[in-house]
């Protein structure tokens, strides 16, 4: 039975989607082509009809993740328009954000597997990174003054390497220390 151009397009869709979530989940080497179509309800034969590679895969479910966790950032923002900043950090440093491995940040989740991949999923990330970087600069430069833009990048450091820590470890007080520890810092950095 052919497939028709529309729903081509959308079986495309589901399988970026999918393969956002279960990059996330397992890393990019942790999960085969065959185990990606599966996720999407598919079969593996419509893959190279869709994508020129998994890399090619890669790079644009990369973009989805980092564009959905953008999403995530601005809705947090959102719903507290008087400190959109103290929302991004709620929920970003907390244990709900930590068990999240298929819906977490993919900066998290796959930043050094990002490390080994190709240019273009390194400009998948790279532009993620930068969306993240003007959301926080936008908001700690209206908390704390000019440095907005040092001050963003040692925010989400502080942020990212907290949720990884805290991730790496069984201990779970551990986990939830390194959690409070990295909101203290953010907090006070953007309030210095």
């Amino acid at each position: 039975m052919r497939v028709t151009r529309s729903q081509a397009e959308q079986n495309r869709q589901t399988v970026i989607d999918v393969a956002s979530r279960l990059f996330r989940e397992r890393g990019f080497d942790g999960i085969g082509v065959k185990d990606l179509m599966e996720g999407a309800g598919l079969t593996q034969g419509g893959f190279y009809k869709q994508f020129a590679s998994k890399d090619d895969l890669v790079a644009q479910a990369s973009r989805r993740a980092l564009e959905s966790a953008a999403n995530r950032w601005s809705t947090a923002a959102a719903a507290s328009p008087e400190d959109p900043l103290g929302a991004v950090f709620d929920f970003y440093l907390s244990t709900g954000h930590r068990e999240e491995k298929m819906d977490g940040c993919p900066v998290v989740a796959l930043g050094s597997d990002a490390a080994r991949q190709g240019a273009e999923v390194k400009a998948s990330f790279e532009a993620g990174i930068r969306e993240y970087l003007e959301m926080l600069g936008s908001w700690v430069g209206k908390a704390g003054g000019e440095e907005a833009g040092g001050k963003a990048m040692a925010v989400l450091s502080t942020m990212v390497g907290a949720v990884v820590l805290s991730r790496a470890v069984n201990d779970p007080d551990l986990a939830k220390a390194f959690l409070g520890a990295a909101f203290d810092q953010v907090r006070e950095a953007v309030a210095a």
